[in-house]
């Protein structure tokens, strides 16, 4: 087995997951097989029971693992399915793998049990034990691993911005140090383990990637080195030496500037990789390519007679092109929660992209707080309240995606009433498929008081309820389907990726039906509603389960796909050929930053544009 370390130094969002990825493709589209492990260091066990706003989305698995974000990055990227062991946590590896258990029952025979060798060795048993299954649906252990360490190592983002500069930093020592060097101070048992793992398999089989940033000073317009230099050392400090340096900068590095990163860090120069500024995600991978990088870990991990020598990246590099190419548009208006970080839905911006690559078609995200489309807001915050307006009225299809909490679900409740009332395609997710029962309810059937008994426990009316039996995300199976306005090719039933305790209630599914809310998609024992569509209508469906968690690159959702498709009027095509018509394409796009270090306002985001209001960060 074959590792391939990738850490990230100086700030936090420079693009660690995208490099990660993008890494893990160049070397499966060499012929190797490839699966991920991200480290997260914190207590958490699971990404569960994290705010949007803390970590963006919890990406749901296969097998129901509730994960860091990255994780659908690099299933995304590799076209894999991994499972909830491939993300490492400190609160995983003290509750699962059992070393406080083991304490108990005396397996450590009365020694004293520490982090350094009891919780380090369970770090490096974990990796070894995730890195051997197999992803990619075929027999037999991977070839490569590719790990992701969260956080940083070296200086810290809180110094670099407030110092400004190596030099300056005030002296410290001790606790304070260690902390400058580690990043975060949980991190400190994964760096340790990391370091002994990478002396214990070998050199051979071990490339440590660090990504750093190369930042341009806007007064002299110079790149500066010192902030990879400090990192590289600290990483170097603490046992660990990179065998490659992937620098993160707006521009291509200067001849000069990687020969003193050469100098200084250690690393030779032909495996110094600029991560600089691209126009879209698909991208990365290519500027990875193009500079030899696949090469150069190849070298690192003894696989140039492997491997081989040119990564096989047409179908990619033809997708990479076709996004910068779009040019007519189609706008879709997000109605949500969690507006404010666009990493929130960060699966459904990718499922949108997707399907609107494959229709042919620029995509631009109306970003509608849920909230503002609420009378209330009208006398609070009349502007608001206005643009809200504004950009559902002005968008091509609505999208209410997944979400928890009362806050915003009446303003979720009017996109559906205007989506419904004025034929606009409309897809709701999880949430968004009990707001348009709801919403038929109380319009059609004129039950004002219906509603779900998560936000009214004592509606009369209750029309989606709390279903003990699930417990929360599951990947169920055999849904079977029976759509208008989307074709699963010949399937009758789907496998699909949930994530929620409410669902719409069995026994208000026959009054629903009766007055046009058609139920096409239930599970097997026809008591759970997995689809809701209306016939008459030019799209409207909604989805108990999340399709973002399944899309890919060159194979979109059909739930995505169709919407897309509706909203650029080209769903009848789709429908009947299973495939869509390809309109004349034109130049042009905006710089896209691939990190979140930066995000222009009214600008793109992976190749999708929006209004601005989803701040990534």
């Amino acid at each position: 087995m074959k590792y391939v370390l990738v850490t990230g130094g100086v700030v936090s969002g420079l693009g660690k997951g995208v490099t990660a990825s993008s890494i893990g493709l160049i070397l499966k589209a060499c012929g190797l097989r490839v699966t991920s492990i991200k480290i997260d260091p914190y207590l958490n066990t699971d990404a569960g029971t994290m705010s949007p706003f803390e970590h963006g989305e919890v990406y749901v698995l296969d097998d129901g693992g509730e994960v860091d974000l990255d994780l659908g990055n690099y299933e995304r990227f590799l076209d894999i399915k991994l499972t909830r062991d491939n993300n490492i946590t400190t609160g995983k590896i003290y509750q699962a793998s059992s070393v406080i258990d083991r304490e108990r029952k005396g397996d450590y025979l009365g020694k004293t049990v520490q982090v350094v060798p009891h919780i380090t060795d369970a770090i490096q048993e974990w990796i070894e034990r995730v890195a051997a299954i197999p992803v990619d649906g075929k027999e037999g252990p991977p070839d490569v691993c590719v790990i992701e360490l969260g956080g940083t190592i070296g200086m810290s983002e809180k110094y670099f911005l407030t110092c400004g500069s190596i030099s300056s930093l005030p002296a410290i020592v001790g606790l304070k140090q260690a902390l400058l060097l580690a990043g975060d101070i949980e991190s400190m048992p994964f760096i340790e383990a990391l370091g002994q793992f990478s002396y214990r398999v070998g050199a051979g089989n071990f490339c440590l990637i660090h990504v750093s940033l190369v930042p341009v000073l806007s007064v002299v317009g110079e790149q500066k080195t010192k902030p990879t230099q400090h990192s590289v050392r600290g990483l170097r400090s603490m046992g660990l030496m990179p065998n490659i340096l992937a620098c993160r900068s707006t521009t291509v590095l200067d001849e000069n500037v990687m020969e003193k990163l050469s100098r200084f860090c250690h690393v030779p120069a032909e495996n110094i990789i600029t991560l600089y500024d691209v126009s879209n995600i698909w991208r990365v991978p290519l500027l990875l390519r193009d500079q030899k990088a696949h090469e150069a870990i190849l070298k690192v991990l003894n696989l140039l007679g492997v491997a081989q020598k040119q990564p096989a990246l047409g179908e990619w590099t033809s997708r990479a092109k076709l996004c910068d190419m779009l040019n007519e548009p189609v706008r879709i208006a997000m109605v949500g929660k969690y507006t404010g970080l666009s990493d929130s839905y960060l699966s459904v911006l990718k499922a949108l992209l997707h399907a609107s690559v494959a229709c042919h078609r620029k995509l631009f995200i109306d970003w509608v707080p849920a909230s503002d489309l609420e009378d209330a807001t009208a006398e609070e915050n009349p502007d608001g309240y206005k643009a809200a307006w504004s950009f559902l009225r002005g968008a091509d299809a609505v999208l209410v995606p997944g979400g928890f909490g009362d806050r915003g679900v009446e303003g979720k409740i009017i996109a559906a009433n205007y989506a419904r009332q004025n034929k606009i395609p409309y897809l709701g997710i999880c949430l968004g498929m009990q707001i348009a029962v709801i919403e038929f309810a109380r319009s059609v059937l004129g039950m004002q008081d219906a509603n779900s008994t998560e936000f009214d426990p004592y509606t009369q009316n209750p029309c989606v309820i709390f279903m003990p039996e699930n417990k929360g995300s599951s990947s169920e199976t055999n849904c079977f389907v029976n759509c208008d306005h989307i074709r699963y090719g010949d399937k009758s039933f789907i496998d699909e990726r949930h994530r929620h305790r409410y669902e719409v209630n069995p026994d208000m599914v026959e009054q629903l039906e009766n007055s046009g809310l058609c139920f096409t998609g239930k599970d097997e024992s026809g008591q759970r509603m997995e689809i809701v569509e209306l016939r008459n209508h030019p799209y409207f469906i909604g989805v108990q389960f999340h399709p973002e968690f399944k899309s890919r690159p060159g194979k979109p959702s059909a739930l995505f796909l169709g919407l897309i498709a509706a909203a650029c009027g080209q769903l009848d095509a789709l429908l009947k050929k299973g495939t869509t018509k390809v309109y004349g394409l034109s130049n042009g796009t905006s710089p896209h930053r691939y990190g979140n270090t930066i995000k222009p306002v009214n600008g793109s985001f992976d190749g999708i544009y929006s209004n601005g209001n989803g701040l990534h960060a």
